[in-house]
């Protein structure tokens, strides 16, 4: 199982506004309508070798990449005016209403399942069931005697919560010391932290960057390593990188990370050094010339305005509320074995499904909570 965060824009505030990079937007929605494609896929799969849309996994390191962008262009210039609480307000009001709503989405989904994928959730007592609810609206890391689906991860009832842990560790380490670092130190760090994360892909016993989502040794490892280097990639990228002004790119910018994310798997079972070198260099080079590109390119008409935008507000919400969708539908496949046809049309009906509870999410809840929450929190503050 590989879950992929879709990393938000920073919201505007108080403290002064800035234009959004409309093609980016459009990029995360693109790379989250791949993920949801991707794990619609994971139940047919015998193992990553023959897995569709192959490399979808890779979103997770885009968005940390993206996101890391986005932090700088964002913040680095209002620290002067801004403290480390409103910072971590700001985060807290864009990120938190969606990981309390997915971790409901996901609990209601688990108490009416039953299938031979997880024989142990029948017999979950309501309580442990609620408990494991209330910790996940925190996204601290559950320990191993609450995993009460038994995929081992750290958020039971809707896993992308792990992405989402390691998202808010790296604005902690922003906040708390990497923004202070010179453009040099930052690229000591994001050197290091590269050379790390090369290092997990090749010699990697499956020649991938798949995990982090587990509260053990090695899982940890992965999410570190996962996370480092493209967050603080994203972040030095967006302090030395001069931008160009392109026009219509996004269709080049989205076609470019569709290619890299279904790529079949390289290197086969005899050589999987091959695809861990194919990993790093997707992360390493590809994605940073994806962002920059997008961010250097101008929307070409309203019609792709609105496409952009849509595909935006939508990403996140599409992130925290999908899976608990994915976690039925490989519930039925292993139950009952569907052909191929009939198999499609219920993953097209999934799809669909996804959009619209990620779209209702959005405008029924996300969108409302979050203007009360920065009314009450940060408005009369700043005022």
């Amino acid at each position: 199982m590989e879950s992929s965060p879709v990393l938000t824009a920073a919201p505007v505030t108080p403290l002064g506004t800035k234009p959004h990079y409309a093609i980016l937007d459009g990029l995360r929605g693109v790379a989250a309508l791949t993920v949801v494609a991707f794990h619609l896929c994971e139940p047919h799969a015998t193992s990553h070798l023959d897995q569709v849309i192959n490399h979808g996994y890779l979103a997770v390191d885009f968005f940390f990449l993206l996101s890391g962008f986005v932090i700088g262009y964002a913040y680095d210039d209002r620290w002067g005016r801004m403290t480390l609480k409103e910072f971590f307000r700001a985060r807290l009001v864009r990120l938190q209403p969606m990981v309390v709503l997915g971790m409901v989405v996901g609990a209601l989904c688990f108490y009416f399942q039953a299938s031979p994928v997880w024989p142990g959730i029948a017999g979950v007592p309501v309580w442990k069931m609620l408990l494991v609810m209330l910790v996940g609206f925190t996204l601290l890391p559950l320990p191993v005697s609450l995993d009460i689906r038994g995929w081992h991860e750290m958020h039971p009832l809707n896993g992308p919560g792990w992405s989402l842990f390691y998202e808010y560790v790296a604005n902690l380490l922003y906040a708390l010391g990497v923004r202070k670092f010179s453009n040099t130190a930052l690229g000591i760090l994001v050197a290091l932290a590269g050379a790390a994360l090369i290092h997990l892909a090749v010699t990697s016993q499956a020649g991938d960057v798949i995990g982090g989502w587990s509260l053990d040794p090695e899982q940890l490892r992965i999410g570190f390593s996962r996370v480092l280097f493209p967050f603080f990639a994203g972040l030095l990228l967006s302090r030395v990188a001069p931008l160009a002004r392109f026009t219509s790119v996004f269709l080049l910018c989205s076609g470019l990370l569709l290619l890299v994310l279904a790529f079949p798997r390289v290197g086969g079972a005899e050589q999987v050094w091959l695809n861990g070198l194919y990993d790093s260099l997707s992360i390493v080079v590809v994605f940073p010339l994806i962002v920059w590109l997008g961010a250097s390119g101008q929307i070409a008409g309203a019609r792709s305005a609105r496409l952009c935008k849509f595909l935006g507000d939508i990403s996140y919400p599409i992130y925290m509320t999908h899976f608990p969708l994915i976690y039925i539908y490989t519930g039925w496949v292993v139950a009952h074995k569907p052909p191929l046809g009939q198999a499609v049309l219920v993953a097209v009906l999934v799809f669909v499904t996804a959009v619209g509870l990620a779209y209702a999410s959005l405008k029924l809840y996300d969108e409302p909570v979050r203007r009360w929450l920065k009314t009450r929190f940060m408005e009369r503050r700043a005022a």
